[in-house]
């Protein structure tokens, strides 16, 4: 009965994401139609940029895979969209046209930026846009904390989902986050195991029984013979065999004897579990009359090895007249042990059983006990109230199992697993409140903030107080959030930034991939890759924790070490797998930029890669990613040792330089990385590099200039304003689950300079981030008519 309510509840479910998925495609919408722009391209923007960009940005030449000169007019060029918000950003950046040309003059800067600002922003006014967030289902880690949280059973997505796709550097971006078939068959399976974890089903249990033949059990009694099924045992000694237990609990344990006697005692036997006597008897059985033995005893769940032990060995001398014969030997005959359990065949209730059903479901008020239960359950699980057309979807669920001599108890995990299959339950849903008013912005409701907050801070839903000042509608009152942001903070359940959000900014989640040539890096080891990345993390988790600097993270004068990542680094002092902070002294390490997790990601498996490093740190620390190489460009070839063939590593990469499509890119970006030479593939500090001396310096294209990884380091500080900007894009990427559009850049903007006007506290950047209008509102789908 129980198999076919199942069965029928997968057709259900599957219908219900047919029809749900409808409804999301057509919240998709299709893409927007631009409209005209102002005048201005052909009398000041064509002018503008013959004089200043193409003569490298042309059809022929296009550096930087860039072509400024491919339009015939101003309605032509206002449709490349995308192209202007790129030119906008390098002008504001002032990386183009680059230095060793002639720079505009003022005017001509204030004449060429309106319109290319407009034409960026599609032909529109620039306004307060949002944006808007696509349907997200939920990852793998939001999946399983939500689970944890709602229901106390710790359900592995790792190993039973497959892998989320990631955009934008993280895996919680809603464009990305598909459903194929074979995940929606999953999330049903998991679904089952998971109701089945978390409730009972409310029948008396039925108890295990096993009977072991001693002839066929382990012996380790050096004197012992079989006769038969049964065994004679002339030594102290053991027989076992293994035995899973279900659960905690007590059971009985009986075995078959009888014993030959000798000298003054009878034979001894212990009844015994991992080897422990849990119990002793003295088996009176003798002269042939075999005898039942039993006894109670409480064991833990599990795999154990149960059986009986002969505890007292005995040869009586010869009397004297038969001083030619043998003397009398105690033995111990075992004809068989069972193992028969629990004695306890009462129902059971796990502790998410009663946090579900805290009343009798079976009760003169039962209706009114599974209502309220399922009501809680499901609007915990909706992260909303659950409507009434809901509960009762849920309630003739129950019904239908009792129609079929279902328990209650059966019945709830019918409903259990229905809320578990519903769209509402998987995916975070923000439906437009007037779907007919096309484009324009509504603020989300609060159990909408709510969800927003916990998942951007805990990867799970809200706790109690979250839902009950959503539920009043207080969260979204000023001050509120914010409030609620800082407590949520100081929650355990924030080191989900941790793991979620350090780990894929920082990319140190690539370590558990990477493999360093063993030949040349053999004491890397599995020790050593977990001792690297739980360093970083626990730098990150400082900086939130205590609330300090966020530019820690590119220059601290301490950082957290175990003895093997310490003698790794070559620091003395350190003892023991316990990590501890560390002050540092010599100025080569501190920061994540000399973190060994960062510049193992960031190197080949035979040699560091100043390329990788440097596009590393413009990506993830300047938030100035460089343009895809082209694809005829060869890739530099190293010899069997490592090294880059014709001339050092930096020679053959000057020589790379030259290529003028190269060039304009690795000017900045081999820089960068070859400021990090010092360390080798793994982290080692390093004067050497294959006979030759290591030149750690760097010459930007903006004329600063540095010497190794720490004056690097205060370069990048120099520029904090760029990586202050460059975290709290990535930061608010992570929170919205959406890549950043043109329009956020005055978002991202403001947060910086909040952050920086607070002393760059870590607290500062996630309140301007939760304040902001994309984290609190949402534009409405601009098709929508």
């Amino acid at each position: 009965m129980l198999q076919k309510s199942s069965q029928d509840l997968r057709f259900l479910s599957l219908g219900w994401f047919v029809a749900f998925l409808g409804l999301a495609i057509a919240e998709a919408g299709e893409p927007e139609t631009l409209v005209d722009v102002k005048k201005g391209f052909t009398e000041v923007v064509v002018p503008f940029l013959a004089k200043h960009c193409t003569a490298c940005h042309n059809s022929e030449q296009k550096k930087g895979d860039l072509t400024l000169d491919q339009f015939k007019d101003e309605a032509e060029a206002v449709k490349a969209v995308r192209l202007w918000q790129d030119v906008v950003s390098r002008v504001e950046a002032r990386e183009m046209p680059p230095r060793s040309r002639p720079q505009p003059m003022a005017e001509e800067w204030n004449a060429a930026l309106p319109w290319l600002k407009h034409a960026a922003a599609g032909g529109k006014a620039e306004a307060q846009d949002p944006g808007r967030v696509t349907l997200r289902r939920l990852n793998r880690i939001e999946y399983r904390n939500t689970i944890r949280d709602l229901l106390g059973v710790d359900y592995d997505t790792q190993a039973n989902f497959p892998s989320d796709d990631v955009g934008y550097g993280f895996d919680n971006i809603g464009d990305v986050l598909s459903l194929p078939p074979i995940l929606l068959e999953k999330y049903l399976s998991a679904a089952e195991e998971i109701a089945a974890k978390a409730v009972g089903d409310g029948r008396p249990l039925k108890p295990d029984y096993k009977r072991f033949d001693a002839a066929d059990m382990e012996c380790t009694s050096s004197k012992n013979e079989k006769k038969g099924p049964k065994r004679w045992l002339s030594s102290r000694g053991e027989l076992h065999a293994k035995f899973h237990f279900r659960e905690d609990g007590t059971y009985l344990l009986s075995a078959r004897c009888l014993a030959e006697r000798a000298g003054n005692e009878l034979a001894k036997m212990s009844f015994q579990v991992d080897g422990m006597d849990l119990q002793t008897v003295e088996v009176d059985a003798v002269d042939g009359a075999i005898k039942l033995y039993q006894a109670r005893v409480k064991v833990s769940a599990g795999e154990r090895r149960v059986g009986v032990a002969f505890l007292n060995e005995f040869e009586a001398p010869p009397a004297p007249e038969k001083k030619d014969e043998k003397g009398t030997v105690r033995k111990l005959l075992v004809e068989w042990v069972e193992v028969d359990g629990p004695l306890d065949t009462r129902a059971r209730s796990s502790p998410s059983h009663l946090r579900l059903l805290s009343c009798d479901p079976r009760g003169p008020e039962k209706d009114a006990c599974l209502r309220k239960s399922l009501e809680v359950f499901a609007s915990r699980a909706y992260r909303r109230p659950v409507t009434s057309e809901e509960l009762e979807h849920l309630l003739s669920l129950i019904r239908v199992a009792e129609a079929e001599d279902l328990t209650p108890e059966e019945g709830v995990r019918l409903a259990i697993v229905a809320v578990l299959m519903s769209p509402q339950f998987l995916f975070r849903v923000e439906l437009d409140p007037d779907p007919a008013n096309a484009g324009s912005v509504h603020a989300l409701n609060d159990f909408e903030l709510a969800s927003r907050l916990s998942y951007f801070l805990w990867q799970a839903p809200g706790d109690d107080e979250l839902f009950r000042l959503a539920s009043k509608s207080e969260l979204s009152k000023e001050g509120t959030l914010a409030a609620q942001a800082l407590r949520m903070l100081r929650d355990p359940r924030a080191s989900a930034l941790t793991e979620s959000f350090c780990g894929q900014w920082l990319t140190i989640r690539n370590l558990a991939t990477v493999t360093p040539d063993p030949a040349r890096f053999p004491g890397f080891d599995d020790e050593l890759r977990n001792a690297m990345r739980r360093e970083t993390e626990l730098c990150f988790e400082l900086v939130v924790q205590e609330d300090r600097s966020v530019l820690e993270l590119l220059d601290a004068p301490y950082t957290f070490l175990n003895e093997r990542l310490a003698k790794h680094y070559g620091i003395p002092g350190v003892e023991g797998k316990e990590f501890r902070r560390v002050e540092l002294v010599d100025g080569r390490r501190g920061g994540v930029l000399t973190h060994a997790s960062v510049l193992t990601v960031t190197s080949n498996p035979t040699r560091t890669s100043p390329v990788t490093r440097g596009k590393w740190v413009l990506e993830q620390i300047l938030g100035t990613p460089p343009p895809p190489p082209p694809g005829n460009v060869p890739e530099l070839k190293d010899d069997a040792a490592g090294q880059t063939l014709t001339g050092t590593l930096r020679e053959r990469m000057e020589q790379h330089r030259r290529d003028p499509n190269c060039g304009s890119c690795h000017a900045k970006m081999d820089a960068l990385g070859f400021g990090l030479e010092n360390f080798d593939a793994v982290g080692v500090w390093r004067e050497m590099d294959g006979g030759a001396q290591i030149d750690a310096s760097g010459d930007l294209p903006d004329g600063r200039k540095f010497q190794g990884p720490s004056e690097l380091k205060r370069v990048l500080l120099g520029d904090e304003a760029s990586f202050t900007r460059a975290l709290a894009e990535k930061l608010l990427t992570f929170a919205l689950g959406r890549g950043m559009e043109y329009s956020d850049r005055r978002f991202v903007a403001s947060i910086s300079e909040r952050v920086r006007a607070s002393g760059h506290k870590f607290s500062s950047l996630v309140l301007a981030i939760v304040e902001s209008a994309p984290f609190r509102e949402q534009r409405r789908d601009r098709t929508r008519q």
